[in-house]
């Protein structure tokens, strides 16, 4: 997989990828979910929910209060402000600009967390697949110094070149913070068999060729052709590109899983560790 950055004022060839959809998603107070299983998430799996948190206000544990998940992982990504996270676990730790966290919430994990203003970040879920939907929960927390770069993308999850992501994710899951000038060009070629392809821009317009501004999720057409960028403004975005996942998505309110039986082993464990949090007095 390749990485080219251009300058050069040619014209995009056209011929990689296409956007076949688009959208601003949906806002909830200073939350826009941009991807869920009932949209894009069900077109971009593995990633199966994207939201941006974008407020001046700061959220405190009543905005993210402990709540339960079961068969994803999250990536949350610190774009702008400080917060704070915990897991049931016993996992916690700060959130500064630039951080990640990824929290693999396997068989069931409950976390909660805070910000203070002003406030950026992504949150990404990813489907896990069948060999880890239901194994032990864990985190990883990656400071922004920590995250390796290939070009203008900081490498999130998986691999770009020979930047690799220290983040234990499943095989096949790529994901990359990108930050372009005015008039710069850069290509991305995927692995091949990652199909799935798409983009976030949180800030500036691109060309790819199609145009894709500021709050736009863009899907590109199943294919592990490269995909062609030009920032028409300075821009920063994000791209997620993998292979897709097989499985129909059976759901509840906070989990996924591959198959009705994983998601009522998730659902009873999640139920479990809810009844320890609250005897402890954690959650009421």
């Amino acid at each position: 997989m390749n990485a080219v950055i251009q300058t050069q004022p040619t014209p995009l060839t056209g011929v990689g990828r296409h956007v076949i959809f688009r959208t601003r998603g949906n806002a909830h107070g200073p939350l826009v979910r941009m991807a869920s299983p009932a949209d894009a998430g069900t077109m971009i799996k593995p990633f199966v929910f994207l939201d941006l948190i974008d407020t001046q206000e700061g959220i405190g544990q009543q905005g993210f209060g402990w709540h339960p998940h079961s068969g994803i992982a999250t990536l949350t990504l610190a774009i702008e402000g400080r917060g704070r996270y915990a897991e049931s676990t016993g996992h916690e730790g700060t959130m500064a600009p630039g951080d990640i966290e990824w929290m693999s919430a396997g068989r069931g994990v409950w976390h909660t967390g805070s910000a203070e203003p002003p406030i950026k970040a992504f949150q990404l879920w990813v489907a896990l697949p069948a060999e880890r939907e239901l194994a032990p929960a864990f985190s990883q927390h990656l400071s922004v110094d920590d995250i390796p770069s290939d070009g203008p993308a900081r490498v999130l999850l998986g691999r770009s070149g020979d930047a690799v992501s220290p983040i234990d994710a499943p095989p096949g899951v790529n994901y990359f913070i990108v930050q372009l000038k005015a008039g710069q060009r850069w290509t991305y070629a995927p692995p091949q068999g990652c199909l799935v392809g798409w983009i976030a821009v949180m800030d500036g317009n691109l060309r790819t060729p199609d145009p894709v501004d500021s709050g736009e999720l863009a899907v590109f057409d199943a294919s592990d052709a490269a995909i062609e960028f030009e920032a028409v403004t300075d821009a920063r975005f994000v791209l997620g590109s993998a292979i897709p996942h097989p499985h129909d998505l059976h759901l509840g309110r906070y989990s996924v899983h591959t198959s009705p039986a994983a998601l009522i082993e998730g659902e009873r464990e999640i139920a479990r560790i809810g009844r320890e949090l609250r005897a402890k007095g954690v959650v009421r």
